[in-house]
């Protein structure tokens, strides 16, 4: 293996070609939800290079790229050309995932990019894959969420894009599981669906739905047979008793032993409880904003959690789309190695100045 503990940048299928095969133990990752936001790593090829690119009247009606109509919001608003700039014939390249016309799209290529990840992982290596799911709007100008740091008037749009075809408007798109279905039919295992409940969800102004505080963690593997420290990651044990002295109702205990014994008003009865028991499926961790980084950023205790039960100490773990750089940050604090592939620079700048700031970068 060559360099570590390093950061990739570029095409993320072009960068894990340079990673040999059967080298890394652990993928800790988040990829770019579809329809949801523009990272601004577009560039244009030919034209005026003083064109904008702006559309005269500021909205297609043909845009299915899913961004916000603002031009402030710095990303690709629909009164940007998407493909071709009709006033001065520039093309627009973007190598960014997640801006994709259909879901369909999206999901393919999230499997070209984890079959890739899949030849780079080692026999018993995991893959633990967060991805945030949509709803269809109600047109075809897919203009909804275009990060969670949008102003109040984009609230009720937070998880919102428009214009599939085959889906009725306010329907679930159903993207965590698409790609999760299709990783599966292409090789790979697919262990267990992770419901990461956010107690401090972003507010929603809905009324017709539950307001969204959840997101899916898949564990996948290469092999039937794979590492998995299940001792690292127990949790406290809950039990419940019952005092048979009242009518009460039921007791909790949490992360402690407790033991029958006589109490002075009769028996009391409850059993002996074990400290820790193993990890549950639903993970209660609060989103943790990260200062200077883009809104979706891991909080530290998701990848902690992965690390732990999917590497030893000494092992390399790869996050391919390494954004802030919360994986690689958390990984070398638990003493494994790391390596990160990141398309946009300005990230990467975050990311280094955050492992500087913490005297960890090597």
């Amino acid at each position: 293996m060559g360099k570590v503990n390093i950061i990739l940048q570029g095409d993320v299928i072009n960068r894990l070609k340079d990673i040999e095969d059967n080298t890394i133990q652990c993928v800790v990752t988040s990829p770019p939800y579809w329809g949801l936001r523009d990272y601004g790593t577009a560039t244009w090829i030919g034209g005026d290079k003083d064109c904008n690119h702006f559309r005269d009247n500021h909205v297609s009606n043909s845009c299915t790229t899913g961004h916000n109509n603002s031009q402030k919001s710095g990303g690709v608003a629909d009164s940007i050309y998407k493909k071709i700039c009709k006033k001065c014939g520039a093309k627009r390249k973007d190598e960014q995932l997640g801006l994709e016309e259909t879901p369909e799209e999206y999901v393919e290529n999230m499997v070209k990019v984890f079959r890739e990840v899949r030849r780079a992982l080692k026999d018993d290596g995991t893959l633990w894959l967060n991805l945030g799911d949509s709803y269809n709007g109600a047109s075809n100008n897919r203009s909804g969420q275009n990060g969670y740091n949008d102003g109040r008037e984009n609230r009720n749009k937070r998880y919102s894009v428009g214009g599939c075809k085959g889906l009725k408007p306010k329907d679930l798109i159903g993207i965590p599981w698409r790609v999760a279905l299709a990783l599966q039919a292409d090789g790979w295992y697919l262990r267990q669906d992770i419901i990461w409940h956010k107690p401090n969800p972003m507010p929603e102004s809905v009324t017709d739905r539950c307001t969204k505080s959840h997101e899916y963690i898949f564990l996948l593997t290469k092999s039937a047979n794979y590492y998995y420290d299940a001792e690292s990651i127990k949790e406290p044990s809950i039990e419940y008793g019952r005092d048979k002295r009242s009518d009460k109702g039921n007791i909790r205990y949490e992360g402690k032993r407790t033991i029958d014994k006589e109490g002075k008003n009769g028996q009391q009865s409850f059993v002996t409880i074990n400290e820790k028991r193993n990890k549950r499926s639903v993970w209660k961790i609060n989103t943790q904003p990260y200062k200077e980084a883009h809104f979706a950023v891991f909080p530290e205790k998701l990848p902690t959690l992965c690390i732990k039960a999917g590497s030893k100490k000494g092992d390399i773990v790869l996050d391919p789309f390494f954004g802030s750089g919360t994986t690689g940050y958390v990984a070398q604090r638990l003493y494994r190695k790391w390596l990160g592939i990141e398309l946009n620079p300005e990230y990467i700048k975050i990311a280094n100045k955050r492992f500087v700031q913490q005297e960890l970068f090597v």
